[in-house]
């Protein structure tokens, strides 16, 4: 079963300490030459969303502030993308619109199920593991985004453990 927390000051600074998973730190933008393989892409219906209430969701917890959740429609997840990257092979998941911005507390388990009807490799505890910390995290502090790299040679760690490496247990961000 999943909680609802609010985020109070600790929260706000574990949210806070995911500001290392930036654009230019993400694969995409640090390996010109990498060798890649696609899945293949889903489309998102477009939609929009009032102003209100932002929730986000995953299996280290919920959270949601404001005064009205976003629920939208799946697709959620666009690709799935592996890369070669300097640290290994990484799975780069990239989110649709409605992806970014759902506030459904059943979503990210959504979500997940459609990287692995898109890759089902995917399919282990530190991978989900994760998946879960963007869902949950990089989506507040970095919404747009456009990958959340995935390594399958991370270690499984705590979710403390998680959010303090910012979803990047192990070793460096590539």
């Amino acid at each position: 079963m999943m909680r609802r927390v609010s985020l109070g000051v600790l929260g706000c600074v574990g949210a806070l300490a995911l500001v290392g998973c930036s654009d230019a730190e993400s694969p995409v933008a640090s390996t010109a030459g990498a060798s890649v393989t696609t899945t293949s892409p889903v489309s998102s219906p477009s939609a929009s969303t009032s102003p209100g209430k932002t929730s986000v969701s995953g299996s280290l917890g919920s959270s949601s502030f404001g005064s009205s959740e976003a629920v939208l429609p799946p697709p959620y997840i666009a690709s799935a993308t592996w890369a070669d990257t300097a640290v290994g092979p990484s799975l780069q998941v990239a989110p649709t619109n409605n992806g970014r911005k759902v506030a459904s507390p059943t979503a990210g388990a959504k979500a997940w199920a459609e990287v692995l009807a898109l890759d089902p490799s995917a399919d282990t505890p530190g991978m989900k593991a994760q998946f879960d910390c963007h869902w949950t995290f990089a989506r507040l502090v970095e919404p747009n985004k456009p990958t959340w790299n995935l390594e399958p040679g991370r270690p499984v760690v705590s979710p403390d453990e998680m959010v303090r490496t910012r979803c990047n247990p192990g070793f460096a961000e590539e």
